[in-house]
């Protein structure tokens, strides 16, 4: 059975160095294409990201929107560029105010960015309503990377009537990705600004990578653990949900991405 599937990236390859997410993630759109699957796939366009190297180029009908994070309007801009060889199509969220700054989520001295909460948020609105004005309606949306964790929220409860979304199932995969420390104290607010109403707001009044996992689980038809080295409080959240779980295994076995596959087809 062919699903409709929205990948949520916070790194892909070859834009942005090779990582354990940034390969996966590469690997993972072509194959699902080549499945059979209509894939969509989203990430944020980073300063550091050389767009005449990749080709990016803006697409004008789905630029020009505004969105407001905490009072603040900011442009929605939206790039789009083929992986080569690939014959998979990629859609970057940009935005002058959160994403022209030549890094990615830390400075040079790796100090956590202290908006990265507010460019959570405009990447998760950016990539939702672009789904809109293209009328595509996916059937799963995957998350990859904390910095995709505002999306599982908003498709749940800000979305949940849209048609394009009303049916959707949302995949959360957990890498070793956790950062030091917490997030804006306000991000919960700030959540909440945008139309949320949910008691499990409460799991931000301290938003640590952990409970950030937490809250995200939250919303989450399914949990795939794409790292073998998951933060081991996380994990346990994530065995201990009750959620449809596919744990971890090397991107090398047999029948690797075919396991990926029947995990969207059984949650559907």
């Amino acid at each position: 059975m062919a699903s409709k599937i929205l990948y949520v990236c916070q790194q892909i390859a070859p834009y942005l160095p090779e990582t354990e997410a940034s390969k996966l993630c590469r690997s993972l759109v072509q194959a699902m294409q080549e499945r059979g699957n209509e894939i969509r796939t989203f990430m944020p366009r980073y300063g550091c990201i050389n767009e005449r190297r990749h080709q990016l180029h803006e697409v004008i009908r789905l630029s020009g929107m505004n969105l407001i994070i905490d009072d603040n309007d900011h442009q929605l801009i939206i790039k789009v560029a083929s992986i080569p060889a690939a014959r998979v199509q990629i859609y970057f969220i940009d935005n002058d105010d959160y994403f022209s700054r030549k890094a990615i989520l830390h400075d040079a001295e790796g100090r956590e960015f202290a908006d990265n909460d507010e460019r959570a948020i405009f990447f998760a609105r950016g990539v939702l309503e672009t789904v809109k004005k293209l009328r595509w309606a996916p059937t799963v949306v995957h998350c990859h990377g904390w910095f995709a964790g505002v999306v599982p929220v908003y498709l749940k409860k800000v979305f949940a009537d849209d048609p394009i979304f009303r049916d959707v199932k949302v995949v959360v995969s957990l890498y070793d990705d956790g950062f030091p420390g917490e997030l804006d104290k306000e991000f919960g607010l700030k959540i909440a600004g945008e139309g949320v109403q949910d008691a499990n707001l409460s799991l931000l009044e301290r938003p640590s990578y952990e409970n950030l996992c937490r809250f995200v689980m939250e919303y989450a038809d399914g949990i795939i653990v794409a790292s073998p080295d998951v933060d081991a409080k996380v994990l346990k959240l994530a065995r201990r949900s009750g959620k449809p779980m596919l744990e971890y295994r090397s991107p090398e076995e047999d029948g690797f991405f075919d396991n990926y596959n029947r995990f969207y087809e059984d949650i559907q």
